[in-house]
């Protein structure tokens, strides 16, 4: 155990930060950032969500700036991509799986730390969710990007919400360590569906207006 982590929910958090890394990498290397770009992006990727749970946990420091091997698992997920070429073919097929497999874990650990605190299911939701999208979040900011999460593209943070919510009702069974395994592959199944499928939530709607003779009217 390291902290109040369990082992098991520690690797799965690594995993999350390798690939929320990798993905930062990723788009350093689409700007053609230098190596301190790749190492800045990348980091901020890797590490940006589970220190944003961690900060609003309020339960000490955030363990990236703890244990050391969230940071170096962070760099070398931007040695990864700055060494490797993640473009092509080749790259477009593994990268729907980089991204499942980060936001799941992600979801997961940041719902079962949630519950490990003491907080009730709402805030450990909301939690896991924002572990799961935070560091892509940063991620956009520092391009000048929009956020993806935001609309136009496939289902994500429903994706890890619904994981999240997986990790709820298999803590409140008893079923800690299956239920991590668990949210973790259904958050990461449903993105990768969601991708497939092009599921997508709908964009805002005016209900201030309606159809009159065949064409729309304010009311």
């Amino acid at each position: 155990m390291h902290g109040s982590l369990p082992e098991l929910l520690r690797w799965l958090d690594l995993a999350g930060v390798f690939a929320n890394a990798v993905l930062g990498g990723a788009l350093a290397r689409r700007y053609r950032f230098d190596p301190i770009g790749f190492a800045v992006l990348a980091t901020v990727s890797g590490l940006g969500g589970g220190m944003i749970r961690d900060v609003l946990l309020q339960h000490g420091t955030p363990i990236a700036l703890t244990d050391n091997a969230y940071l170096l698992t962070a760099l070398a997920g931007a040695g990864f991509a700055y060494l490797v070429a993640t473009e092509g073919s080749a790259w477009h097929s593994v990268f729907p799986f980089v991204d499942a497999l980060a936001l799941g874990c992600w979801a997961a650990v940041g719902t079962q730390k949630a519950l490990l605190f003491g907080l009730d299911w709402l805030p450990a939701l909301f939690l896991g969710t924002v572990a799961a999208v935070g560091g892509g979040i940063i991620r956009d900011l520092c391009v000048g990007n929009v956020p993806t999460i935001f609309g136009g593209n496939t289902l994500y943070a429903t994706c890890a919400l619904v994981a999240s919510g997986v990790m709820v009702v298999m803590k409140d069974a008893g079923l800690t360590t299956a239920g991590s395994l668990l949210a973790t592959a259904v958050g990461a199944l449903l993105c990768l569906m969601a991708r497939w499928r092009g599921w997508m939530l709908p964009e805002g709607v005016d209900l201030g207006s309606r159809r009159v003779g065949g064409r729309r009217r304010g009311s």
